[in-house]
């Protein structure tokens, strides 16, 4: 953010009334991307900030840029990083998933150029749920000291609650899927140095 006194984060009420204000930037893959996002928003996934942080420090110091992802989890990572790089930023509270939950509406691309894709967090819930039934299964069928896949799901899991952080998203996101196509990454940098 410009200003010295300007929030680290912003309620859904709050970023609505200055959304014009704002060059927000979506963090997420692009397949949760194109399932919705606020009005305006550039898709920059998190693992690529680094390389769009020219870019970024552009817009930073044209205007305020407001940081979203789907929960606020990523995009407070994101603030974190662009501060330790002295940009600074704001994240959106609570995601695009508060963003909706309050009514407002959410941008899709026009049906003809979307990637179908599943949130993150359905990735994870389908992958952690898949892994721990394969473990019970082949614990039973097979041998049981593979019961211990199941453990180890879980295991990461309470991790992942505890930490707020989620190694399986971080590895569901480097899939061919869920990254971005050169060209639309480029597209959002070059839309970020026009800002």
């Amino acid at each position: 953010m410009t200003g010295p006194s300007a929030p680290s984060a912003l309620r859904a009420d709050e970023a609505r009334t200055r959304l014009h204000e704002f060059t927000v930037i979506d963090v997420r893959t692009p397949a949760e991307y194109v399932s919705g996002h606020l009005p305006g928003a550039v898709n920059i996934p998190l693992d690529h900030i680094r390389r769009a942080l020219p870019e970024i420090r552009h817009a930073a110091e044209r205007g305020d840029v407001l940081l979203v992802c789907a929960s606020g989890a990523r995009s407070e990572n994101a603030c974190k990083l662009l501060a330790e790089q002295g940009v600074g930023t704001a994240s959106l509270v609570g995601g695009t998933g508060a963003w909706a939950a309050e009514g407002h509406d959410l941008r899709t691309p026009a049906a003809c150029d979307t990637r179908a894709g599943w949130s993150m967090e359905r990735q994870v819930r389908f992958t952690a749920g898949s892994l721990v039934l394969l473990g019970l299964l082949l614990g039973l069928l097979v041998h049981p000291a593979l019961l211990l896949v199941s453990a180890g799901i879980a295991g990461g899991l309470v991790f992942s609650a505890l930490t707020n952080t989620c190694g399986m998203a971080a590895l569901l996101g480097r899939l061919p899927h869920n990254r971005p196509r050169a060209a639309d990454l480029d597209a959002a940098l070059a839309a970020l140095r026009g800002r």
